[in-house]
Protein backbone atom coordinates (compact mmCIF):
# COMPACT_ATOMS: atom_id res chain seq x y z
CA UNK A 1 0.00 0.00 0.00
CA UNK A 2 1.38 3.43 -0.90
CA UNK A 3 1.64 6.42 1.46
CA UNK A 4 -1.54 8.02 0.11
CA UNK A 5 -3.56 4.84 0.67
CA UNK A 6 -2.11 4.41 4.17
CA UNK A 7 -2.98 8.00 5.06
CA UNK A 8 -6.54 7.55 3.70
CA UNK A 9 -6.94 4.40 5.80
CA UNK A 10 -5.57 6.16 8.89
CA UNK A 11 -7.80 9.18 8.26
CA UNK A 12 -10.88 6.97 8.10
CA UNK A 13 -9.86 5.14 11.28
CA UNK A 14 -9.23 8.40 13.16
CA UNK A 15 -12.58 9.84 12.10
CA UNK A 16 -14.32 6.61 13.12
CA UNK A 17 -12.95 7.05 16.67
CA UNK A 18 -14.38 10.59 16.83
CA UNK A 19 -17.68 9.46 15.31
CA UNK A 20 -17.85 6.75 18.00
CA UNK A 21 -17.38 9.35 20.73
CA UNK A 22 -20.28 11.38 19.33
CA UNK A 23 -22.50 8.30 18.92
CA UNK A 24 -21.84 7.51 22.58
CA UNK A 25 -22.70 11.11 23.48
CA UNK A 26 -26.03 10.87 21.66
CA UNK A 27 -26.72 7.62 23.57
CA UNK A 28 -25.69 9.30 26.88
CA UNK A 29 -23.26 6.40 27.38
CA UNK A 30 -20.24 7.65 29.36
CA UNK A 31 -18.48 4.25 29.22
CA UNK A 32 -18.66 4.12 25.43
CA UNK A 33 -17.78 7.83 25.29
CA UNK A 34 -14.30 7.14 26.72
CA UNK A 35 -13.81 3.64 25.28
CA UNK A 36 -11.22 4.98 22.83
CA UNK A 37 -9.52 7.39 25.25
CA UNK A 38 -6.05 6.62 26.55
CA UNK A 39 -5.78 5.97 30.28
CA UNK A 40 -3.94 9.29 30.73
CA UNK A 41 -5.99 11.34 28.24
CA UNK A 42 -6.77 14.98 28.99
CA UNK A 43 -9.93 16.87 28.19
CA UNK A 44 -10.43 20.63 28.33
CA UNK A 45 -14.03 21.69 27.86
CA UNK A 46 -15.87 24.81 28.96
CA UNK A 47 -12.75 26.13 30.65
CA UNK A 48 -12.28 23.06 32.80
CA UNK A 49 -9.47 20.50 32.61
CA UNK A 50 -10.03 16.82 33.35
CA UNK A 51 -7.10 14.40 33.59
CA UNK A 52 -7.43 10.68 32.92
CA UNK A 53 -10.00 8.50 31.17
CA UNK A 54 -11.84 7.60 34.38
CA UNK A 55 -12.19 11.24 35.41
CA UNK A 56 -13.48 12.15 31.94
CA UNK A 57 -15.95 9.25 32.14
CA UNK A 58 -17.19 10.35 35.56
CA UNK A 59 -17.59 13.96 34.45
CA UNK A 60 -19.60 13.04 31.38
CA UNK A 61 -21.66 10.44 33.25
CA UNK A 62 -22.80 13.25 35.55
CA UNK A 63 -23.49 15.60 32.65
CA UNK A 64 -25.37 12.93 30.67
CA UNK A 65 -27.78 12.49 33.59
CA UNK A 66 -27.96 16.26 34.10
CA UNK A 67 -27.65 19.21 31.72
CA UNK A 68 -26.57 17.16 28.67
CA UNK A 69 -29.25 14.48 28.96
CA UNK A 70 -30.60 13.60 25.51
CA UNK A 71 -28.29 16.09 23.80
CA UNK A 72 -26.16 15.48 20.72
CA UNK A 73 -23.27 17.16 18.95
CA UNK A 74 -23.24 18.64 15.48
CA UNK A 75 -19.67 18.41 14.19
CA UNK A 76 -18.17 19.90 11.04
CA UNK A 77 -14.74 18.59 10.11
CA UNK A 78 -12.18 21.30 9.30
CA UNK A 79 -8.94 19.35 8.94
CA UNK A 80 -7.12 16.09 9.63
CA UNK A 81 -3.35 15.98 9.59
CA UNK A 82 -0.61 13.59 10.57
CA UNK A 83 2.33 15.68 11.85
CA UNK A 84 4.34 12.65 12.97
CA UNK A 85 4.09 8.88 12.64
CA UNK A 86 1.20 7.45 14.66
CA UNK A 87 -0.10 10.94 15.56
CA UNK A 88 -3.19 12.72 14.21
CA UNK A 89 -4.57 16.17 14.86
CA UNK A 90 -8.20 16.82 13.98
CA UNK A 91 -9.83 20.26 14.00
CA UNK A 92 -13.56 20.73 13.81
CA UNK A 93 -16.35 23.18 14.50
CA UNK A 94 -18.98 21.72 16.76
CA UNK A 95 -22.04 22.63 18.74
CA UNK A 96 -23.99 20.87 21.44
CA UNK A 97 -27.63 20.55 20.55
CA UNK A 98 -29.74 20.17 23.68
CA UNK A 99 -32.80 17.92 23.63
CA UNK A 100 -35.25 20.80 23.23
CA UNK A 101 -33.26 22.60 20.51
CA UNK A 102 -33.29 22.33 16.75
CA UNK A 103 -29.86 23.99 16.39
CA UNK A 104 -26.84 24.40 18.65
CA UNK A 105 -26.97 27.70 20.54
CA UNK A 106 -23.19 28.10 20.54
CA UNK A 107 -20.45 26.87 18.24
CA UNK A 108 -16.95 25.93 19.34
CA UNK A 109 -13.70 24.96 17.71
CA UNK A 110 -12.33 21.61 18.82
CA UNK A 111 -8.90 20.04 18.61
CA UNK A 112 -8.45 16.31 18.97
CA UNK A 113 -5.04 14.66 19.35
CA UNK A 114 -5.06 10.95 18.60
CA UNK A 115 -2.22 8.46 18.70
CA UNK A 116 -1.89 4.96 17.37
CA UNK A 117 -1.17 2.55 20.20
CA UNK A 118 -0.96 -1.21 19.70
CA UNK A 119 -2.33 -0.73 16.19
CA UNK A 120 -5.46 1.20 17.20
CA UNK A 121 -6.14 4.92 17.24
CA UNK A 122 -7.02 6.47 20.61
CA UNK A 123 -7.78 9.94 21.96
CA UNK A 124 -4.81 11.41 23.84
CA UNK A 125 -6.23 14.92 24.27
CA UNK A 126 -9.29 17.00 23.48
CA UNK A 127 -9.73 20.76 23.76
CA UNK A 128 -12.45 23.15 22.70
CA UNK A 129 -13.02 26.89 22.84
CA UNK A 130 -15.64 29.37 21.70
CA UNK A 131 -15.79 29.89 17.95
Amino acid sequence: MNDTAVQATDRAAVLEVIDGVYRAWAANDADAFVADYLEDATSIVTGSRTDGRESVRARFAAMFTGPLRDSSVRDELLSVRFPAPDTAIVNSRSGVQLADQTEPQRWEFATWVLVRKDGDWAVAAFHNCAA
